[in-house]
């Protein structure tokens, strides 16, 4: 309990920002354990936060993707595949799963161990609804900045705690700021996870308007014309501007796919070349 108080609004701000360096003021308003308030806190009142009705018929859900690794998750154009960092957080992470269920899609929630382990009932939730599960290490460490033992303790550690608190099987992984590297990405798939990359940011973690983040995003979509859409469901900001994405997205022909894992037995060449690449 005593690393809870001695978390100061700086140390705050480095542990759990966005995955990325550029210099935009990125939101601190949720960033660890030590800052989140706890389950069975009295809501805050319904009103420019409550959620909009946008019950009825979607013709946004597309394919299931089965894949066993990276080189089965091939997009073709315009599919997307929206993901979500950071979670689960009470009064946000269910609202995006609101939205989500209103449009009849699913999304891949790379969840941080810590933060599962604090709201384990709406962690499962999340998997109960049909939602993709992933881990996000135990407590967002930069895993660049580790030696690739404390790094790989970070990943096991995460996968276990999401683990228990969704009783679902956890199969892909999202690197931390996305600081990676060969050797990490062998050790990860070598746990029959997927890493998850990302093709569309967001940004949705800077300090802009919900406006801002949806333009944003459909700006990216339109040159790339598919991919992984990155996202954060601790964010308020987020839960806003998502269905009007997806109303765009569904306005504009797109198809948002759900990721499955196809567990098959690795190839005997793939694990020798892990191995090598993990004694290097």
């Amino acid at each position: 309990m005593h690393r809870f108080f001695l978390l100061s609004f700086v140390a705050v701000t480095a542990t759990l920002s966005a995955c990325s360096t550029t210099k935009q003021t990125p939101d601190t308003s949720i960033k660890t354990s030590s800052v989140v308030e706890p389950e069975g806190r009295k809501p805050a009142p319904a009103g420019n936060d409550a959620t909009p009705d946008f019950a009825g018929p979607h013709h946004l859900s597309g394919r299931i993707l089965e894949v066993s690794s990276l080189a089965d998750l091939k997009l073709q154009d315009k599919e997307v595949i929206l993901s979500f960092d950071d979670g689960p957080i009470p009064g946000r992470t269910d609202k995006v799963l609101t939205i989500l269920d209103q449009f009849g899609v699913k999304g891949a929630f790379m969840m941080v161990g810590e933060m599962a382990g604090m709201h384990p009932a709406l962690a499962r939730k999340v998997a109960m609804d049909g939602n993709t599960i992933g881990s996000h290490t135990y407590d967002h460490a930069n895993l660049g900045s580790l030696s690739f033992d404390a790094a790989m303790a970070e990943v096991i550690k995460g996968q276990l705690a999401v683990t228990k608190a969704t009783g679902s099987d956890v199969s892909f992984f999202r690197f931390p700021y996305l600081s990676e590297s060969h050797r990490l990405r062998a050790a990860v798939a070598m746990r029959q996870m997927v890493v998850m990359d990302v093709d569309i940011d967001s940004k949705d973690y800077f300090a802009t308007t919900p406006v801002s983040v949806t333009q944003r995003t459909i700006d990216q979509l339109h040159k790339r014309g598919h991919g992984i859409i990155l996202m954060h469901d601790i964010h308020k900001r987020t839960a806003k501007m998502l269905p009007t994405l997806l109303s765009r997205l569904e306005a504009e022909g797109y198809k948002v796919v759900t990721l499955r894992f196809k567990k098959t037995p690795a190839p005997t060449n793939l694990v020798a070349s892990a191995n090598l690449v993990m004694t290097r």
